[in-house]
């Protein structure tokens, strides 16, 4: 069992649709890994990573109801588990297979859990998982903006969205964990900030900076703030609905995963419209904001930037991530990991995913002929010169995380065992404390 630190990148994996559903985003096959999956490992292995963001397309793997095609996933993690690279499984990346529909369908989250309870018993060996990524974006961006997937623009819609998908984010922990006891989940999130650009302002920038935590408040069991409690009944929630969240609190398998770029902070106008502000705050801030409320340990998930005309501007926003995150960790926030996304260039972020325009954005630490460029290079440094030194710091910072080459050691199903034993416990007291209370 290792307790390092997780320095890691991921394959861009987003999958919505587009043009009214006719046209799959499929970021796997638009960057070439379908094709170069062998050699993005070899590259994950010289840039000395161990930990990878990826997950199998399931708009290919999940066909209907009990029926899957395991087929490009068994040769991929199957390579994955011999090179001892741990997997952070992305199961649903911004979109379903067609026959769900889109995130509008309520049955999405039964159905995803048992997806995900059949991903987990097809590869026990995987410990680590990310279910749903951006739960918030996903919503945002499919039922609020009108960009992808159903393209709604409705408070409604996107309330309806957003249950959907935090509750097949809970089903589908839950079910994982019937199958991997110890298993750990890291949440990949936006970290948000919405300031003010006058007095005016002041409101909607508040409303905004609540509404911004919706997604991790539900799916760690948190009350809401009043005003967000009232957003979400008056746009369809109901009691029950919002009861089920309040009840299935699963924080104590989790890690909070914060997502930072420059586009997450904005300019608020009076009307409530928003714009960019470029980095304000920047991550430490925002990343403290976010573990204030929750208090769990923080994985930096997700940042990048395009390598510029000079060449470095990559690397230096790097090292201002960098930089942030031992901020945040001296600050005794248990911090216990960091993410390059993604392993290579992407295709048409510069429109969101909006347009199928075959633009390449030079964000990867290698770009798509597969040649590492120089924030690889100077991640890879970064990787070497302070991998034996941040778990020297503290003990009770690292996580308990089984190698794939480990997971069949008889340690390692005590390991298991131990962790069913503690999960029925606890709700053998859960279930006495209610028979109690009744």
């Amino acid at each position: 069992m290792v307790t390092q630190f997780m320095f890691a990148t991921g394959i861009e994996n987003s999958n919505p649709t587009i043009q009214g559903g006719t046209y799959r985003q499929d970021e796997l096959a638009k960057c070439g890994h379908y094709q170069h999956w062998r050699t993005d490992f070899d590259l994950v292995e010289e840039l000395g990573i161990h930990f990878l963001r990826y997950g199998p397309p399931i708009h290919t793997t999940f066909l209907g109801e009990g029926k899957y095609d395991w087929s490009f996933a068994d040769e991929t993690f199957g390579e994955l588990r011999k090179r001892d690279i741990v997997p952070i499984v992305d199961l649903c990346h911004f979109g379903v297979p067609d026959w769900i529909g889109n995130f509008q369908n309520p049955d999405f989250p039964t159905l995803f859990a048992d997806y995900a309870h059949a991903f987990a018993k097809r590869f026990p060996w995987v410990q680590l998982y990310t279910p749903v990524n951006e739960m918030y974006v996903c919503a945002e961006f499919s039922a609020l903006y009108g960009w992808w997937n159903e393209q709604l623009r409705s408070d409604a819609a996107f309330v309806r969205a957003l249950k959907h998908i935090v509750k097949a984010n809970v089903l589908a922990m839950s079910a994982i964990l019937e199958v991997r006891p110890n298993a750990l989940f890291i949440q990949s999130e936006s970290s948000e900030y919405f300031h003010a650009e006058n007095p005016a302002a002041i409101k909607p920038a508040e409303i905004l900076n609540a509404k911004r935590f919706l997604s991790l408040d539900l799916n760690y069991g948190r009350r809401v703030d009043s005003e967000m409690y009232e957003y979400l009944m008056d746009n369809g929630m109901t009691r029950d609905e919002y009861h089920f969240f309040m009840g299935h609190n699963l924080k104590q398998y989790c890690i909070m995963g914060n997502d930072y770029y420059q586009t997450n902070e904005h300019r608020v106008s009076a009307d409530g419209s928003t714009r960019g502000s470029g980095e304000v705050f920047g991550y430490h801030v925002i990343t403290t904001q976010y573990h204030d409320r929750y208090r769990l340990p923080v994985m930096h998930t997700e940042t990048n930037l395009w390598q510029g005309p000079n060449g470095d501007e990559a690397v230096n926003w790097l090292w201002k991530e960098w930089a942030n995150v031992l901020r945040v960790r001296n600050d005794g926030v248990p911090m216990v990991g960091f993410t390059w996304y993604s392993l290579t260039d992407q295709v048409d972020w510069d429109s969101a995913l909006r347009e199928n325009n075959g633009n390449v954005n030079p964000l990867g630490l290698c770009d798509l002929n597969r040649q590492i460029r120089p924030v690889g290079q100077a991640y890879k440094q970064l990787i070497n010169d302070w991998r034996q030194v941040l778990p020297a710091q503290s003990v009770c910072l690292e996580v308990p995380i089984i190698m794939p080459s480990e997971s069949e050691q008889p340690w390692a199903h005590q390991k298991q065992n131990d962790a069913k034993v503690a999960r029925q416990n606890v709700a053998n007291t859960v279930s006495k404390t209610n028979q109690s209370d009744t």
